[in-house]
Order: C-alpha cells, then structure tokens, then sequence
C-alpha cells in the first residue's frame, strides 16, 4: 500500500513447554545489538577514532555479507527453537514522533483519494493505482496452479481496461470492491472472517479501500506465519548443519570473529588449571594433569547463568540465544529470592506455621508477584522486600487465627521484615546463614525451632560445621548435574536441599537451560574443540586433549 510501510517485528511470547529445543523465547530484534560482538573488535582496534570506512583489509561488502549470514542464522535458528515464533506488525506509538508522522501522512494521502473522487468529473488516478497493488497482493497469495481464480482476478482487476471506463467516467468502484472484498473472504483464515463481515458493513468507498489494505497486510503476515509453521520442522531437522556453515561463513569474512569466544573459553581453562594443580605448602607439585574440554566447557555455560548481560558482551557462538538466556538467568535470580525468603521464614516462624502447606504455597505466589521484573533497573527491590515481609506477616497471623493459636508478637514481625530487606544488600549472609539453618536441621533431625534472628549469633555458632554449600553453589551443583546427564537418562536429578519451595520451577528451568545448552554443543562443539587445542598447546606444561564430544 502507498504509504504504509509498517515494520514488522518478532512477537515473543513465553511458553515453557512449547519447543523441544528451547521453552524459552527471544526477541529476533535483538540480534542487531548481538552483531555487534563481531564487528566490535575490528572496529573498535583496527579504525582510527575519526574514520568511518571499514579497517585496512577489510571489505564492506564482507562485512555486509557476515552481517546477513547472521541475520540468517539468527532467523532460522529462532524458527527452529521457538514454537511460539510468529511475525507481527510492529504499531508505532501514537504519541511518539515517527507515530504521528505516519499518522498525518497517511491522513492525508486518503484525504486526495477521497477529494479526486468526489470532484467533478472524479479523477480516478489514485484509486487505480491502489486497485493495481490489491491485485499483485492477491496474486501473491495464490498457490502454484491456481490457474482460474488467478486469471479471474486479472480479468476483473484489469488495470488497462479499468483506465478506459475511466476515461468514460464508466468505472464503478464500488463493485471492484465489493469483488476484492469478496475474493479476500475466499482466500483468508478463519481468523479473518470478522475483519471481512467489517469491510463489507462500511459505506464509505475511501474507508473501505483504507480497510482493505489494512485487512490484506493482516492476510500476507497470516501466509508469512504459516509458511515458518510449515518448514519448521525442516530447519529443525537441518539446523546443525546449517547453522554451523552459516557461522563458518561469519568467521571466513570476518576477521577476529571469535575473540570473545575464545576469551570465555581461556578463563574457565585457567580456572580449572589453577585448582587441578594446586598444591599444600611443603609438599612437591604434582605433574599438571590432563583437563577435560567437556568439563570446562560445562563451566563455561554455568557462568552465563550468573553473567551480566547489561554490559558483557556475549561470546559470539552465544548470540543466537542471548535473550533466552538472560531471561534464563533473571528468572533464576527471581526464584534465588524466593527460596531466601521462604527460608527465613521457615527459621523464624517454622514451628508455628508447621502444618500449613498452603501458606507456604500462598507465601511463595505472593512473592513471586511482588517480585516480577526485579531485574529492570527501574524495580525498588527494597520497596518489595518490605512489601513482602509485610504480606508474610499478615497471612502468618491470619493462618494462626483460624487455628486458633497466638498471633505473632511485634518483636518477631519487625524482626522477619528486617531479615528480608536485609536481602537487597550485595553479598549478604542471610541467604548462607539461612541454608545452613536448614541444612543443620535436616542432617540433625531437629524441627523448626523458631531459629532467629541475629545472623552474626548464627554464623558463630556454625562457623566451624562443614554442610553444603550455601544457596548459589547448590544451584549451581544442580545446573551442573543437568548438564552431565546423559541424553538416556530420564529422571531429573533431586533438587539440593533449601531449594524445595522452588523445586518445579527450577526443574522447568534447569530443562529449558540445558536444550539451549545441548543444541549449542551441537552447533559449535568443532569450534570449542579447535580453540581448546589451541589455547592448551599454547602452554606446553599441558599435555593433549581429547577432542570435544558434541553431545
């Protein structure tokens, strides 16, 4: 249609049990911000801070031809993994400047349709010229060997013949309309059907051309989304291989392509290395041992779990599924507070709260709601935890009363609510004090005692008690437990003690994080195989590796 350029977008709508790659879903804008890990490096050593030409050496069309690849791979790799993947028309905000310039641009090219039809005699330019795209839009909606409706379509909507009725002021415009609204109905979805009943209701000939374009850009996103339905299961079959010579062909044109890959790789090696090796004081070193690129590489992914992906920069094999793992990793931030609070509250009001299943149920939906989008910049996390303390209070207190028991004193009310603001601290040991509370009742056998309050009489009193460790090493251990499982094994493994009240949700997301996982080695596993060689022979105190599995 003139003048009606709208974009169209990715729609994102979560489902966690919806793909057999990935529940997760990802924005397809995104990867314009993820090219950049590619071109970062080149761009931001290799030109000087006054060009604006790409370095010595390096293409534009090159550069351009990488950019689309990943485009591509991003793409297809997006069909494949999200079953919820759909494109729509991306509406600009009314209030915002380029809304209403399109707003007024569009107002006023239908104001001269509608003033060239109503003058004397009409003028028909305008509205031929819109009769001529609606049939190339329907003509593009066939499928191959519709031979008779796409012959009826250029016999009516014939644009040579519709300019001679002009010339004789003999054109009915309404009648190719009603016929186009018409052939619309035959070849629409269901989904459509109203849309239809609406344009044939509408008198006024401008508002129903306006409405017919409108209705048409709905009909060909329809043929777009069926059309990703339709091959999906193609790419998932061939996304592999097809997203691993996509990639081949980024690093062939792209110079340095890998450099954040290799980074991300280079540290968890040093990490490994330096605890492989360590030695006691006074004692010999023992030869540097062989590492294992599998293990590695599994500590390389659990990192992105606690990455900061506000300003770290993704390792480039990575990018594709950058959005799904950020939101992996703000959910789990999110279920990491719930299970805090669900264990001091556990510790400090336990004994008279036991027996009460639902509470904790109500207490956990309550925190989960007062705690949706705690990772924006924007979000008072002090504000929620107080919130939060209060609510824990007066469900507590409301629970007791229906028992009959003695609601909570001021003293331990005020108490609870000071432990949980005490959680927006960075580094704060509640969250390990509180663990341990709970991992010393379990490996003892002693009930919920009313244990409280003051965390610093807590952490003197178990400084010396060796239990598991504290909340985040415990997801961790579970994370890592997911990836080493076999593609055999069925049963997930059992969630670390303290993390019960979070357990199906973490089981949900531990499984969306290891398809995301698995799929990636899949792709990449060659690539990480070749750096791992590289960067271990490169330090001749280490010896050969064995080729990374892909799993």
């Amino acid at each position: 249609m003139p003048l009606n350029d709208e974009k169209q977008c990715v729609n994102e709508q979560s489902d966690v049990e919806s793909s057999p790659f990935s529940e997760s879903m990802a924005s397809l804008s995104d990867f314009e911000c993820s090219r950049q890990s590619f071109t970062s490096d080149f761009s931001s050593k290799s030109s000087s801070p006054d060009s604006t030409s790409p370095p010595s050496g390096i293409m534009f069309d090159d550069v351009m031809a990488a950019a689309k690849s990943l485009s591509d791979m991003t793409l297809a790799h997006e069909i494949a993994v999200n079953e919820n993947f759909q494109l729509k028309q991306n509406a600009l905000p009314e209030n915002s400047l380029p809304g209403q310039v399109k707003r007024v641009v569009h107002q006023a090219f239908w104001d001269v349709v509608k003033a060239d039809l109503n003058a004397e005699p009409p003028q028909y330019e305008y509205a031929i010229r819109l009769f001529e795209e609606i049939r190339e839009i329907l003509l593009s909606f066939l499928a191959p060997g519709a031979n008779s409706l796409h012959n009826q379509i250029c016999e009516v909507l014939d644009v040579d013949l519709i300019r001679q009725q002009a010339e004789h002021n003999a054109v009915d415009i309404q009648g190719l309309a009603n016929y186009v609204i018409n052939t619309m109905g035959k070849m629409c979805a269901p989904v459509r059907d109203e849309d239809i009943r609406e344009l044939k209701a509408t008198t006024d000939i401008v508002e129903m051309l306006r409405q017919i374009f409108r209705v048409l850009d709905l009909m060909r996103m329809d043929m777009t989304n069926f059309v990703i339905r339709t091959v999906r299961p193609h790419i998932q079959n061939h996304l592999v291989e097809y997203e691993r010579n996509k990639f081949q062909e980024i690093l062939e044109g792209t110079p340095n392509a890998l450099s954040q890959t290799t980074e991300w790789l280079k540290e968890s090696i040093d990490e490994e290395f330096l605890s492989e090796t360590a030695v006691t004081p006074g004692t010999e070193q023992s030869p540097p041992p062989s590492l294992s690129p599998l293990l590695v590489l599994n500590n390389c992914y659990l990192k992105l779990l606690q990455w900061d992906y506000q300003t770290k920069v993704l390792p480039e094999t990575l990018v594709t599924d950058g959005t799904r793992l950020q939101e992996l990793t703000e959910k789990l931030n999110q279920l990491k507070m719930i299970a805090c609070l669900s264990l001091i509250t556990n510790n400090m009001v336990g004994a008279v709260t036991e027996g009460l299943p639902e509470l904790a149920n109500r207490l956990k939906r309550i925190s989960a709601v007062l705690l949706e989008g705690m990772n924006k910049e924007t979000f008072n996390l002090k504000e929620a935890l107080d919130s939060i303390g209060a609510q824990t209070c007066a469900e507590v207190n409301k629970a007791l009363e229906e028992r009959g028991s003695p609601t909570l004193n001021a003293e331990v009310q005020a108490n609870l609510i000071g432990q949980f603001s005490s959680l927006e601290k960075k580094d704060n040991p509640v969250c390990t004090l509180m663990g341990l509370a709970s991992l010393f009742r379990a490996y003892h056998n002693y009930p919920a005692s009313g244990l409280y309050v003051d965390s610093m009489v807590m952490w003197t009193s178990w400084e010396n008690v060796r239990l598991k460790p504290a909340l985040d090493k415990r997801i961790q251990v579970y994370m890592k437990s997911l990836l080493c499982l076999s593609s055999a094994h069925k049963s997930l493994p059992p969630v670390p003690l303290g993390l019960d009240v979070i357990q199906q949700e973490l089981e949900v997301l531990g499984c969306q994080y290891t398809n995301i996982v698995n799929l990636n080695k899949q792709v990449y596993g060659p690539i990480y195989a070749n750096i791992f060689r590289k960067l271990l022979l490169r330090d001749e105190a280490v010896g050969k590796t064995a080729s990374l599995p892909t799993k």
